[in-house]
């Protein structure tokens, strides 16, 4: 669904590409006590970051998110390979990325990667700090669906 077809309020999909199982079940717990309206999914790598997105093998009948949060360091496929393919397929371009940084210079350290993104967030560190991940994450959705980015 394209992005301007969005309204506040509407649940959205959200594809977490997170290679650390306990960052994982911290994301999950905080989106789900969190307030924004959401369906999270998960993967552990980009190989199946890239198939859940193509909707292949066991991800046939997932949703096309409305969102991915990367974590740029991956097993095998890593987020660079991720971005690239989103960035490169027409049908998945418009999906807004999230680079999920580790330190406050994350955002240098990934663009000097090669990694370019819509926007970077720095990881929580604390299980408390979640909270306020979850808020920015939904602060950045109804930011691109109040002001929609333009076709070119």
């Amino acid at each position: 669904m394209p992005v301007d077809d969005e309204q506040p309020g509407d649940p959205i999909d959200i594809l977490l590409v997170e290679p650390s199982p306990g960052d994982t079940r911290l994301f999950t717990e905080s989106f789900r006590d969190g307030k924004l309206a959401n369906c999270l999914h998960t993967v552990s790598d980009g190989e199946s970051a890239i198939d859940f997105l193509h909707q292949r093998g066991g991800f046939a009948d997932a949703p096309r998110p409305n969102l991915v949060l990367l974590e740029p360091n991956l097993p095998a496929t890593g987020g660079r390979d991720v971005l690239s393919e989103l960035q490169n397929e027409p049908a998945l371009s418009d999906i807004p990325v999230t680079v999920l940084t580790s330190s406050d210079v994350g955002e240098d350290i990934a663009r000097s990667h090669g990694i370019e993104a819509d926007h970077y967030i720095q990881k929580p560190i604390e299980p408390d700090e979640f909270i306020a991940f979850v808020q920015s994450v939904e602060d950045f959705w109804l930011a691109i669906i109040e002001e929609p980015v333009a076709d070119d």
